[in-house]
């Protein structure tokens, strides 16, 4: 930035100081008094520091409003509002609601919270990957082929279900337990592989700071570090909290489907001028390369930016089986009730 500048103050004729310089010299060579030399000097030096200023540090109405060619900015704004799920739980659910169904290639976003004795009892999956990232508290899981596990605040479980899981989410702790859970599709060339886990305790998952903007990256790369997670649908997933005052551009893969979910707080997003979003709003994002935020308030902002690049296939859901045709929901409805093609232990399992 400052190499584009350096002409401004070359000894150059051409440049804009040696002009003003004799212009100015011209001007007074013909005074011989003494009295005049200092007043010379001293305009000759205000010249000097409004320029230096004026390029070196440019006021704010002359920046840009993101560092983005083609910024993001909001194209639909969905409220989240609280439901029941599960036994004895409340989530409030804005992709895969009725206001925005799914997101290619994301199939649901539940912010949940429940209480002992409620939870996710045994259930099914095909089809599809779910993300829990635990807010508060913890929560257990459990499966059919012997897996268990806790996850606590700041944890994530990557749970890819492949050609079938049954298994349990139940609460681990008193008290409320909060967290986030999204459903990501798989393509129909990876909706029959094998189940898989991957489980990022707090302090393992990648993290960076800067300029009052924290950051935990899920998965993806933000401020230079990246996560370690794999996706096989290609995925970005971080959560960020920006202090008073900060801002933030955070560069996403063109092409790919974005959204951002609001945890807490309220901030300014995709364009400066457009009015503050609050918490429990998924905001989903237009086409462009990079996404601004801004948080005018005076409290933290804390909310998870996700992206994704489409699949560009058929979705067909039927409850918690996601595949391409109703012909292929019909065989995972058989699979999981007669125990075939994956669903073998089904009959057989229950969670403790």
């Amino acid at each position: 930035m400052l190499r584009q500048h350096l002409p401004l103050f070359s000894s150059s004729s051409s440049s804009p100081i040696h002009m003003a310089l004799a212009r100015l010299t011209r001007k007074t060579s013909s005074r011989s008094s003494a009295k005049t030399k200092p007043l010379l000097f001293l305009l000759l030096l205000i010249v000097i520091l409004v320029v230096t200023a004026v390029f070196l540090f440019p006021p704010a109405t002359m920046s840009s409003s993101s560092s983005f060619e083609n910024p993001r900015k909001v194209v639909k704004k969905v409220m989240s509002l609280s439901q029941a799920e599960g036994d004895g739980a409340t989530v409030r659910r804005s992709i895969g609601g009725h206001e925005l169904r799914n997101l290619d290639p994301f199939l649901l976003l539940d912010e949940f919270s429940v209480s002992k004795p409620g939870g996710f009892p045994d259930h099914p999956h095909r089809g599809f990957e779910t993300v829990t990232y635990m807010l508060h508290g913890a929560f257990t899981h459990q499966d059919f082929t012997g897996h268990k596990g806790t996850i606590r605040t700041g944890d994530v479980q990557w749970m890819t279900a492949g050609r079938g899981i049954v298994h349990s989410e139940m609460p681990a702790s008193n008290g409320v337990q909060k967290g986030l859970q999204l459903w990501i599709n798989l393509a129909s060339k990876d909706k029959m592989i094998e189940p898989r886990y991957q489980e990022l305790k707090s302090k393992d998952i990648s993290q960076a700071e800067k300029h009052g903007v924290k950051v935990r990256i899920i998965a993806g790369e933000a401020f230079g570090v990246r996560s370690p997670v794999y996706a096989r649908t290609p995925t970005m997933y971080m959560a960020f909290t920006m202090q008073p005052g900060s801002q933030l551009h955070q560069p996403i893969p063109e092409g790919w489907n974005a959204f951002v979910y609001i945890i807490e707080g309220e901030g300014v997003f995709g364009r400066e001028g457009v009015a503050p979003a609050s918490a429990h709003h998924c905001l989903v994002l237009g086409a462009g390369d990079g996404l601004s935020v801004w948080n005018r308030s005076g409290a933290q902002l804390r909310f998870v930016l996700a992206a994704g690049q489409p699949l560009n296939e058929p979705v067909v859901q039927q409850g918690l089986f996601v595949m391409n045709s109703r012909a292929q929901i019909q065989q995972a409805m058989q699979d999981y009730y007669y125990g075939h093609n994956g669903f073998e232990k089904a009959s057989q399992w229950s969670s403790a």
